[in-house]
Order: C-alpha cells, then sequence, then structure tokens
C-alpha cells in the first residue's frame, strides 16, 4: 500500500495549530485554542489517521505539580519530514496562519 502524503489541515484550526507547533519544532503548552475544546492527544491522532502526518510519540514518567506520579507525551515530526513539508507548501501555510490570525485582531 503507497504511503500517503501528508495533508494540511485548516490554518487557523486547533489542528492547524498544533501542526504549526510541530513544524516549527517548538514546545506546546496547553495553548489557549485547546483548553477546554479537545485533547492534545485527539488533534495528534486526527493529524495522524486524516492528514497522515508521521507523528511520533515519546511517553515517560514524570510527576504532577501536585506530587502525583503521572506521564508524560512529547510529540514531534522527524526533521526530513519538517524539511519536506516546508518545501511543499509548509511556509505559506504557516504564513497563511499568522495573516489569518493578524486579521481577526483589531476588525
Amino acid at each position: 500500500m503507497p504511503k500517503k502524503s501528508p495533508i494540511f489541515p485548516g490554518p487557523n484550526t486547533s489542528r492547524g495549530a498544533v501542526l504549526a507547533v510541530l513544524l516549527s519544532n517548538e514546545d506546546q503548552l496547553g495553548s489557549e485554542p485547546l483548553r477546554g475544546r479537545i485533547t492534545l492527544a485527539a488533534i495528534v491522532r486526527a493529524l495522524k489517521r486524516k492528514y497522515h502526518w508521521p507523528i511520533e510519540t515519546e511517553s515517560f514518567p514524570s510527576n504532577s505539580a501536585d506530587g502525583r506520579a503521572t506521564w508524560a507525551t512529547v510529540y514531534s515530526l522527524p526533521a526530513e519530514v519538517i524539511t519536506k513539508a516546508l518545501n511543499a507548501g509548509g511556509r505559506d501555510w504557516l504564513k497563511s496562519r499568522k495573516a489569518g490570525a493578524s486579521g481577526d485582531q483589531g476588525m
């Protein structure tokens, strides 16, 4: 079965916000677009299954702020996937996110 090429979600969606962080290789720490709507894990699952992004997942033991033992999960894209995506329209897609966000403010 041939491997499907990744698809960019709508630039101003929660999926788009998460993908933008993955493409920029920045940390995602419960950003505003995600609070109270949907979990990060559900968005990552959709990006993997529906949009065909090869997101890697790494979980490890951690402690919560109140001292309880828990698990932390880190999501990432391989460097070669990021490079290929940026060269295949990803830079323009990221610019469209910024343009959409600035167009929504103050108007």
